[in-house]
């Protein structure tokens, strides 16, 4: 259910012993989800359970960063990253996430668990800059293109590095 919510500036910031922790089925349906999931995001587990995990999606997050995030996954590799996410009375809050597949006992995928901390501030400032140019680059391709223009952003950015992406979101 698409909800619509209005950014604001507040922010909560986790505390340093903090990890949200949920799980999802192939599709990203939310199948589980921790007390301090429930905290940060707003919704109740019952919202929450059965629902899309983008429904804490920030309008800050360039679209071209899920793209990868489920690219690496759905290829059966974890994948690191900082995200901007956003509660439900349109507060927000950083997270540094840790996803990766979830296998059954044939080898198949039978979900995602994501494990997300209190990130680095360096991190949020590198990320949040990258993720302005992202953005602003998907804003002049149009819907259509957005995000391949945002991903030629991101490689443009890491070759200038001389890094991979885990490379660079380990490093910040």
């Amino acid at each position: 259910m698409k909800r619509h919510i209005t950014p604001t500036s507040v922010e909560r910031v986790m505390r340093d012993d903090d990890f949200i922790v949920s799980m999802t089925d192939p599709k990203g349906i939310i199948t589980y989800c921790n007390r301090i999931f429930i905290e940060f995001s707003g919704y109740s587990e019952t919202e929450l359970l059965g629902s899309q995990h983008n429904i804490i999606r920030h309008p800050d997050m360039p679209r071209a960063v899920f793209k990868l995030l489920w690219d690496k996954i759905q290829n059966r590799e974890e994948c690191f990253a900082y995200v901007k996410n956003m509660s439900k009375d349109g507060g927000f809050y950083w997270v540094f996430t840790n996803v990766t597949p979830v296998f059954d006992p044939a080898g198949n995928i039978s979900g995602y668990f994501s494990v997300r901390r209190k990130p680095k501030q360096s991190g949020v400032q590198t990320a949040s800059a990258v993720y302005a140019a992202m953005l602003e680059a998907e804003k002049k391709a149009g819907a259509a293109n957005a995000i391949a223009a945002a991903t030629k952003v991101l490689v443009d950015i890491l070759n200038e590095k001389g890094l991979s992406y885990d490379e660079l979101v380990l490093a910040i």
